[in-house]
């Protein structure tokens, strides 16, 4: 019989409470060995304490963090196998690249032949060959992340925690270091925790995403599963954009009751005076265009259209909208819902 490897990382009955606010009320995870996880969520909603717990930097007011099967709940951050990226990088100005990258293992009293050995290994992992020698100053922003990832990964780590370390960049920049990040990350085979509010960076790069509401998991799932299969309310309407139904609405829509969610791109629109909406604004944004419509039965929503032809739909024009069936979520009104209502 084989033995179950325990999980790079266990949460269980996680909390902690700043006064009388309790910024994560009670988190149940594991994360892979290997895998990419991503905690999204936006802001307040407990994922960075989640976080600074896993890393050491915030003890919990109850629960225990695992790294590897072993309870480091109580343990300092420099004795745990864990490194973290920070959005700002924290590196050195007065050292050079190759001299922020091998810090770490000097302090832990590595040889110099071998740090320096590790640090260069390092820097080729990120695809900075040659970058050494300068200074963090005469980099670029994506570069100046490249260092930073190298300097957490020059010491090995089973787990590097990444805390929104990509929202300094600009929008294209943190597109392609999105991708650079995932086939690292893929090279070097260890876990990714990866902390960001940004929904469309969560979903691209993540194996598994948790959606953080109010100090606790919404849903847990891959990408896929929670765009096109939301469990609450929140996560339809945080994860992506979506349109969502209820009460008499809902009736008059899918002639049931219930709340559903339809994603915009999930619709389809046409102009025609048998409509069933009139176009309140008309969104042009390069590869799409974004309808905002008024329906006849009482809800605002949202379509998204490929600009694969020249729009026939303009403000004010009467429109029907349609959908497919197995488009039409139906959403699970749990306990936090109700809570927030």
């Amino acid at each position: 019989m084989t033995d179950i490897p325990a999980p790079a990382i266990r949460l269980t009955g996680l909390r902690k409470s700043f006064g009388a606010v309790d910024a994560v009320a009670g988190v149940d995870l594991e994360i892979a060995d290997g895998e990419f996880f991503s905690m999204l969520g936006p802001s307040g909603s407990g994922k960075t304490t989640v976080l600074r717990m896993i890393a050491g930097f915030e003890l919990p007011s109850a629960g225990t963090v695992e790294l590897g099967g072993r309870d480091v709940t109580r343990l300092a951050p420099f004795e745990r196998d864990v490194n973290t990226v920070f959005q700002d990088y924290a590196l050195f100005p007065h050292l050079s690249v190759v001299e922020n990258v091998e810090y770490g293992l000097k302090v832990r009293k590595v040889a110099k032949r071998e740090r320096r050995q590790r640090a260069e290994q390092a820097l080729a992992a990120v695809q900075l060959e040659g970058f050494g020698g300068r200074k963090p100053a005469a980099m670029s922003g994506g570069q100046r992340q490249r260092v930073a990832l190298a300097r957490a990964l020059v010491n090995r780590p089973k787990v590097l925690l990444l805390d929104e370390p990509l929202g300094a960049l600009d929008l294209k920049l943190r597109e392609q270091m999105q991708v650079e990040l995932k086939a690292i990350q893929r090279e070097v085979g260890i876990t990714f925790v990866f902390v960001t509010h940004d929904q469309d960076e969560g979903l691209t790069m993540s194996d598994r995403v948790a959606v953080f509401e109010a100090g606790r998991i919404a849903q847990i799932g891959t990408p896929e599963e929670v765009y096109e299969r939301p469990a609450s309310a929140f996560v339809a309407g945080f994860v992506g954009t979506s349109n969502v139904f209820s009460g008499a609405v809902a009736t008059a829509l899918f002639n049931r009751e219930g709340t559903f969610s339809v994603r915009p791109e999930k619709l389809d629109i046409v102009a025609g005076e048998d409509g069933n909406g009139v176009v309140a604004e008309v969104i042009y944004a390069g590869p799409i265009t974004r309808y905002v419509v008024d329906l006849d039965a009482g809800s605002r929503v949202v379509v998204v259209s490929q600009n694969r032809a020249p729009a026939t739909v303009s403000r004010g024009q009467r429109v029907r909208l349609s959908w497919h069936e197995e488009h039409v979520v139906e959403i699970p009104t749990g306990e936090m819902e109700r809570t927030h209502a």
